[in-house]
């Protein structure tokens, strides 16, 4: 099976705007992310944004760019457009997060590979939760899986939420990155937004409010999204110290 990875991206995100192009150790983070999903070797790599500044950009740094309208309301709509204008024949589409440099390369290699041995219509990470303070943060998405999460196995998801009970069985950190099978792709775009989507902010409840299924792989990490100044400068402070 063929896997094309995207990576959505735009300059105006609420809280930090323009982070796609803040640089750490002289490369932007849009262009660190390309890098490394290019280092999983999956397939080919493209960044999808609205901003000809990040297409710019990443083509500077060797990688593959396309422009995309700018009234997407999430990420997913945007890699559907992207990928119709490429015309690739593709059997699976990952939609790797724009702003998480730190993301561990096994990780989406083991995604992809739970994808083509389950034949699953929808597939994500997510990892174990460590600090219990993080049932009480808004902004840490958890996922409810139907079994406890291994290094071998795919349950389904039962929900995802920004508030759980730390009580609750087989809650998980989940991380924002998904794979597709190209139809359930097409389907998904084609759903109006739901409630509970709009509500909660989570485009993934707009696949299970359309009885689209999905499996959860364990991660080894949970890595940093830059949402904030404060997560800039924690993770330029890692990866400074790394190189």
């Amino acid at each position: 099976m063929k896997t094309l990875i995207i990576i959505p991206s735009r300059l105006s995100a609420t809280r930090l705007p323009g982070k796609p192009l803040l640089k750490i150790n002289g490369l932007s983070i849009i262009s660190h992310v390309f890098k490394k999903a290019e280092e999983a070797n999956i397939g080919e790599v493209v960044v999808a944004t609205e901003d000809q500044e990040i297409m710019d950009d990443v083509k500077s740094n060797g990688g593959q760019a396309i422009l995309t309208e700018k009234q997407h309301k999430t990420g997913t709509d945007r890699i559907y457009e992207a990928l119709q204008k490429l015309k690739k024949n593709i059997d699976l589409i990952m939609n790797l997060q724009g702003d998480e440099p730190l993301m561990n390369i096994e990780d989406i290699r083991n995604l992809n590979n739970q994808m083509i041995k389950n034949q699953s219509q929808l597939g994500t990470l997510a990892s174990k939760i460590k600090d219990k303070k993080l049932y009480k943060n808004d902004n840490i998405v958890k996922v409810n899986t139907k079994e406890q999460l291994d290094d071998q196995n795919f349950p389904e998801a039962i929900n995802f939420s920004r508030k759980i009970s730390e009580d609750g069985k087989n809650i998980y950190h989940h991380l924002g990155i998904y794979c597709f099978k190209q139809e359930t792709l097409k389907d998904f775009v084609s759903y109006n937004q739901s409630s509970n989507e709009i509500r909660d902010r989570l485009e993934q409840l707009r696949a299970l409010d359309n009885n689209i299924r999905i499996n959860v792989a364990l991660a080894k990490s949970s890595p940093i999204g830059v949402d904030t100044k404060e997560d800039f400068l924690a993770i330029k402070k890692i990866m400074d110290y790394k190189s």
